[in-house]
């Protein structure tokens, strides 16, 4: 390449004008309702609005203008660089071969202007954005064109992605799963929740005393069994209705494809779109994730565990995910597909490791049992009927407990480490053992006692941890020796039972 410094886009400023409405409308909102309160005429009113919308939109265009000169970007044969800073000036230079990932985002706005944000991931585990580099925003074909060149080492010539069948991609058959989250039975009171704050802020009341004193009276004739099953039934309808739009908008026109250059493309979004591409050569495995809900429906999502990941907040979706909400053997195949690997048949953990999840469950239920009776003992108007959550609760206890330990498992094979465990969200990854850098061996007293042991595996890759949880003592070594030979040899205390309890 050339090796010249480049600018952002121009259309930048028309996008940041438009993007500016995000403030104009709750500060002018809150305006005219103080100068209303006030009693000042319309005329007034409406010219202050203008001219505060005015002032606004003005002084993020000039922002962006100044953000725009001061941001310039190349790339050389060698380097990705990065000039930007308006007050504080900052060069940023990573080596391209450090250039983990290239994910392009384009959210309506940007879309509508023919723009995209690109973030180069370099793999760094940093906790704030200084593990990439991010162009906001470029044009459409240079954000292609920089995906290519930097993962890809220039224009491809060989057959496109959609030359030849997919990994995965939608079907609408998925959208069954879409519902099974806990957002779907609190989702109605969280937005609710959420409205009721946001018009408060500017000034408007959502529930007035005497509005809600005219609804208890409307409602009163309404048997109060009736009215519960009718506010759940609403919120279970609008959080419904909230999941499967929120996966729509995530997963619209989702397609993964191996490239012929050796990396995996992800595309995805309705509204906001988004193209993630990243090299294969930097995947440490796969992970297979089932929240409660969605592993008692037969579904799971595959997420991949690689280097150079980061997630906004501003996000729906994880940046790791691979997949929506698919059906298992789905996502058994493309976990298969993604990060190859032979069947194995994993490793069932110590009764002692069910004796320990029964402990706490006991303990939960104990202690829910001690606050309703000091709630009881402090207030008169307890009802006798508060007795049966605690005594719900041990049934309830037990189960899960139980199912956290059925959830307990390991095996090797000759490419993973494959550890399972988790109840609320149940996690089964296959972490590639040539990415493990280190062990951690952890062992509380009770575990001691009960010859138990915590295994962490530590990689440069995904949530930088992996663990087993409470394994036979002697099981957990020797899943480390065998999984990363000669790393743990070095730190075993020969013939001292506390002396592998240590990090490698």
């Amino acid at each position: 390449m050339s090796g010249e410094w480049l600018r952002l886009h121009r259309r930048t400023f028309l996008a940041s004008a438009v993007m500016s409405m995000a403030l104009v409308v709750p500060l002018v909102t809150v305006l005219t309702k103080v100068l209303l309160d006030k009693e000042v005429a319309l005329r007034p009113v409406v010219a202050a609005d203008a001219g505060a919308a005015v002032l606004i939109v003005i002084g993020v265009v000039i922002y962006d203008v100044l953000r725009w000169r001061a941001t310039t970007y190349r790339i050389t044969g060698e380097r990705v660089e990065l000039r930007s800073g308006i007050m504080v000036r900052e060069h940023r230079s990573i080596p391209r071969d450090r250039v983990r990932t290239v994910d392009v985002t384009a959210d309506p706005v940007r879309r509508v202007l023919g723009l995209a944000v690109v973030k180069v991931g370099t793999g760094e585990r940093a906790a704030d954005d200084k593990a990439e580099l991010t162009l906001d925003p470029v044009g459409r074909a240079e954000a292609d064109r920089l995906r290519r060149t930097l993962l890809h080492g220039g224009p491809e010539t060989h057959g496109t992605p959609q030359d030849e069948a997919p990994i995965a991609e939608l079907r609408w058959a998925w959208l069954r799963y879409a519902p099974l989250t806990v957002w779907a039975f609190v989702g109605g009171a969280v937005l609710v929740g959420v409205a009721h704050r946001a018009l408060d802020i500017i000034g408007v009341e959502l529930f007035s005393l005497d509005a809600l004193g005219d609804l208890w009276d409307r409602l009163r004739v309404v048997p109060a069994w009736l009215l519960i099953v009718l506010l759940l039934a609403a919120n279970l309808l609008v959080g419904t209705a909230g999941a499967v739009a929120l996966f729509v908008e995530s997963w619209w026109r989702y397609r993964l494809d191996r490239e012929p250059s050796g990396t995996l493309r992800l595309r995805r979004g309705l509204l906001t779109t988004r193209s993630l591409t990243l090299t294969e050569r930097r995947l440490r495995g796969v992970e297979l994730s089932q929240p409660l809900l969605l592993r008692w429906g037969g579904g799971a999502r595959v997420k991949a565990v690689v280097t150079g990941l980061s997630k906004n907040d501003k996000e729906t979706e994880r940046a790791d995910a691979l997949t929506p909400p698919v059906p298992l053997p789905e996502a058994l195949r493309v976990a298969q597909e993604i990060s190859p690997g032979e069947p194995v048949a994993l490793r069932a953990h110590p009764k002692a490791a069910r004796a320990r999840r029964m402990r706490w469950a006991g303990f939960a239920v104990v202690t829910l049992a001690v606050a309703t009776a000091a709630l009881d003992a402090l207030f008169a108007w307890m009802p006798w009927w508060a007795w049966a959550l605690p005594a719900a609760a041990v049934p309830a206890a037990a189960f899960f407990a139980a199912d956290a330990y059925r959830g307990l498992g390991h095996g090797l094979t000759g490419r993973h480490l494959v550890a399972r465990s988790g109840t609320a969200v149940r996690r089964t990854v296959a972490l590639d053992r040539a990415g493990i850098i280190g062990w951690h061996f952890r062992q509380s007293v009770f575990q001691r006692r009960a010859g138990l042991a915590t295994l962490v595996a530590t990689t440069a890759a995904g949530h930088g941890s992996y663990t087993v949880h409470d394994a036979a003592e002697a099981a957990a070594v020797e899943l480390a020796d065998r999984a990363v030979p000669g790393l743990v040899a070095p730190f075993r205390a020969s013939g001292d039972r506390d002396g592998f309890v240590t990090s490698a």
